[in-house]
């Protein structure tokens, strides 16, 4: 009997089967992936687990929880193809699984290194992190190519393990895409104290089994080469089914594909996002996920809602936390606040004033409150005195 089909049981996918039971669905929920692993949660792969080679996967919906909300979990099982006319999809195993609707939540994978390289790794699945933790240690030499986030939270981690770490970033700073410059250089300052050498504006002309060669001659030794030059989005099955694509599988504000019984969501899509005037965007985001999801499993029940989220982001290294609301991109002005507490802020401004998104730096959870009143500040699309952003002894709260 046809019913609810999700493929990919990450932090969208299982989440959305969840929240299918959890909105009172009685009928048949099947959820396949083709990882070997219960449902588990990425971020701690390039953190916890890899400081502790004994941790297990941080798992999000067990198969004992998932068996007693009546969700068919199958693990190392991949969707082949889907089948649109008979609303079908056939497995590797043979399996035909018909459905209802079906949610796409296939994720995105590492980008691969463009061109001929040695025995490089990448950081993706709990079984990658497995085997860089092994390949660390008091004297081993980890080289990241790619300033990015898990680039430089697997640095802090191998740092922690004692290795030698260093970071080839192409661009002339670290996060160029992700953070105001002044931000980025706290994090490079930190990793250059914890002793990682950061090489930036760098371009890496070769990779060997035992050693990088940069364009100007330089030589890196290393034991350990991790790329981290980005993310592609699982899109093959959404292709071949004909599906229509745009930066990922291209859905509209309610997650809905060109086949109206066919939703995607997470990492693998993109949507528009009306409080960014309709701007399409594909989010590589813990929670973005976990909205995502949720809100795809409502609208597979015929909710109909739109989209309505503020992307977030964050990142641990070291000590310190590194938190984004919103997307700065078409930002005019850029107001810097130095909090009391030590932590750094920055907000980004449209040209009309609006606060499009807030960028924050500090210890522990030092930035966390702020960030939080900037998100909704952000949701209400308010436009904030510039002066009062700045002000470190005017509180947030009460802009709003």
């Amino acid at each position: 009997m046809a019913g609810m089909v999700i493929i990919g049981a990450g932090e969208c996918g299982a989440r959305a089967a969840m929240a299918l039971r959890e909105a009172g669905y009685k009928g048949a929920v099947t959820l396949l992936d083709a990882e070997r692993h219960d449902p588990y949660e990425r971020p701690p792969l390039s953190k916890q687990a890899m400081l502790d080679k004994s941790a297990a996967p941080k798992g999000i919906g067990g198969a004992d929880r998932l068996a007693e909300a009546g969700i068919d979990f199958s693990r190392s099982r991949r969707a082949e193809r889907i089948d649109r006319a008979a609303k079908s999809v056939l497995c590797d195993d043979g399996a035909v699984l018909p459905y209802e609707r079906l949610l796409i939540a296939t994720g995105a994978r590492p980008r691969p290194w463009p061109g001929g390289a040695g025995d490089v790794a990448y950081l993706r699945t709990f079984d990658d992190a497995a085997r860089i933790r092994a390949a660390l240690g008091p004297g081993k030499r980890l080289v990241v190519i790619g300033g990015g986030f898990i680039g430089l939270e697997l640095a802090a981690s191998a740092r922690a393990l004692k290795a030698d770490v260093t970071v080839i970033e192409a661009q002339p700073r670290l996060l160029s895409r992700a953070v105001p410059p002044e931000i980025a250089a706290v994090l490079e300052e930190r990793h250059a104290a914890e002793g990682v050498e950061v090489l930036t504006d760098a371009q890496v002309e070769s990779i060997g089994d035992d050693k990088v060669l940069l364009a100007d001659g330089t030589g890196i030794s290393a034991d350990l080469v991790v790329i981290g030059i980005g993310a592609v989005p699982n899109v093959e099955l959404a292709a071949e089914a004909g599906l229509a694509l745009d930066n990922g599988i291209a859905v509209d504000a309610t997650l809905a594909t060109s086949d109206a019984t066919i939703l995607a969501a997470g990492d693998c899509c993109s949507f528009p996002l009306e409080l960014y005037d309709g701007r399409r965007v594909r989010l590589e985001s813990w929670r973005g996920a976990q909205e995502l999801g949720a809100l795809a499993a409502r609208n597979m029940l015929g909710a109909g809602e739109t989209a309505a989220i503020v992307p977030w982001f964050w990142s641990d290294q070291y000590d310190m936390t590194l938190q984004i609301a919103g997307l700065a991109e078409g930002a005019e002005h850029h107001v810097r606040r130095l909090a009391k507490n030590g932590a750094l802020l920055t907000f980004h401004l449209a040209a009309d004033g609006r606060l499009l998104a807030a960028s924050g730096i500090g210890s522990g959870n030092a930035v966390a409150k702020d960030i939080r009143l900037s998100e909704m500040l952000i949701a209400r699309r308010a436009a904030p005195d510039p002066d009062a952003l700045a002000d470190p002894d005017v509180n947030l709260k009460k802009l709003l």
